[in-house]
């Protein structure tokens, strides 16, 4: 038996990992580089990811891969401190005082009140028919939610911020709520991710799995069943496909009215730049959420979370969410967006400009889906109508209503338990 995986992200690299000793695997991936969002740049000597990337302790799946891999010994769990950015001043946001300290006090103890509640609720289900802003101005009211929420909502969802639901929400502050009275737990590989990439690609290789460079530009179905894929031309006969491919690109390969799903699930994209940088620029703040009117939406200084001396300079992602494909965060050169962004960073950080010694910037239109009302339902099952065919990916219910590394794994991991099932 013969099974094609076409993309190879953490998804597709958990598929094949999973079912490599016990089928036929081909992997086609059309960047040169695998694992879609987790890959990284090669820079003087170190790799560093080219979105930022951490983890949480609740990753049960991914750290359990990091340890069977032998890896586990690049696993460190390190503190995570947060800022918030406005009027002009970056307020810490890690303990109680600090909090108290950035936000009026009824504010603070809507917003515990919030926390608390969210903690509490097993079952998101319901709340996927509710909008997150009426969630938050019904349990913290108006004020928690243009001081705190609404940059937030903002900077990740920008025109579609009132769409976004409540369980989404839910999701995102019971992840996010492990915090100590000095800031967040989050786990990082030394090395950096690209080691486990690099891990799972050599034990599918040994286990006789074949990763290729390629453009899938068709599926193939007959009666009901896969047959193949076509690649760069080539037919590839195959007796299973697994899509990790985000649903508007699928329709491009295949008819997707076949599967009887709602295939329309939105995105939206992504640029995120690092800098290389010759100082420090914040002071023990690890991710800065802003308030400002700035072209991008947080600052994450890498090397106050992961010390300096990994990587023989300072490192500085700065990021930003994009809805439209018109949007000038797509459509100009690297050049321009960065301008763009220098410009915002110029206005938080006088003499930014100065300090900069390098800058990469990746762009890409599918990096989440909008998490709307009603995305309960959309969530895509891993077996499908078409005999032979399975899906797993960020449309995947291990990724909502929160994507993640681990979230990835487990789709891909969940897909490849399917397939197994009907061998």
């Amino acid at each position: 038996m013969k099974t094609v995986i076409i993309g190879g992200g953490l998804a597709g690299l958990a598929a094949a990992y999973k079912l490599g000793p016990k089928d036929n695997i081909i992997l086609i991936e059309k960047e040169p580089e695998l694992g879609g969002m987790a890959s990284s740049y090669k820079i003087c000597g170190y790799t560093i990811e080219k979105y930022y990337h951490h983890i949480f302790t609740s990753d049960k799946e991914l750290i359990s891969l990091i340890e069977e891999l032998g890896l586990g010994n690049r696993l460190e769990w390190l503190k995570g401190t947060t800022g918030y950015y406005f009027d002009g001043k970056i307020y810490p946001m890690n303990t109680p005082l600090e909090i108290l300290k950035a936000l009026p006090l009824m504010d603070v103890i809507r917003l515990t009140f919030l926390v608390l509640k969210s903690r509490s609720i097993k079952d998101r289900t319901p709340f996927d028919e509710i909008t997150a802003k009426k969630w938050i101005l019904d349990t913290a009211g108006e004020s928690v939610y243009n001081n705190f929420f609404l940059p937030l909502l903002l900077s990740k969802f920008g025109d579609n911020k009132e769409k976004v639901s409540a369980a989404w929400l839910l999701g995102r502050v019971q992840i996010r709520s492990n915090r100590g009275t000095k800031g967040e737990r989050l786990g990082y590989m030394r090395g950096g991710f690209e080691l486990l990439l690099e891990k799972m690609v050599e034990n599918i290789r040994k286990t006789g799995g074949i990763i290729e460079q390629g453009n899938v530009s068709r599926i193939d179905i007959a009666g009901g069943s896969i047959k193949g894929v076509t690649v760069d031309g080539k037919l590839i006969e195959c007796d299973r496909i697994i899509s990790t491919v985000a649903p508007h690109v699928l329709e491009k390969l295949m008819e997707t009215r076949l599967l009887g799903l709602d295939m329309n699930i939105s995105y939206q994209g992504t640029a995120c730049a690092l800098f290389g940088l010759k100082e420090k620029i914040m002071d023990d703040i690890y991710w800065l959420n802003i308030k400002e009117d700035v072209p991008f939406g947080a600052v994450i200084e890498h090397t106050n979370f992961i010390p300096e001396s990994d990587y023989g300079e300072r490192l500085m992602y700065v990021t930003t969410y994009f809805q439209d494909p018109q949007s000038q965060l797509w459509r100009s050169r690297n050049e321009e967006v960065i301008e763009l962004y220098l410009q915002g960073l110029e206005k938080l950080f006088p003499g930014f400009r100065e300090k900069v010694k390098w800058w990469r910037l990746r762009r890409d239109m599918d990096t989440a889906p909008v998490y709307e009302v009603g995305y309960g339902k959309k969530v895509l099952p891993y077996e499908t109508k078409i005999k032979g065919l399975y899906l797993a990916g960020m449309f995947s219910d291990s990724n909502y209503p929160e994507r993640s590394m681990n979230g990835s794994i487990l789709a891909g991991f969940k897909c490849a338990e399917a397939v197994l099932k009907q061998v």
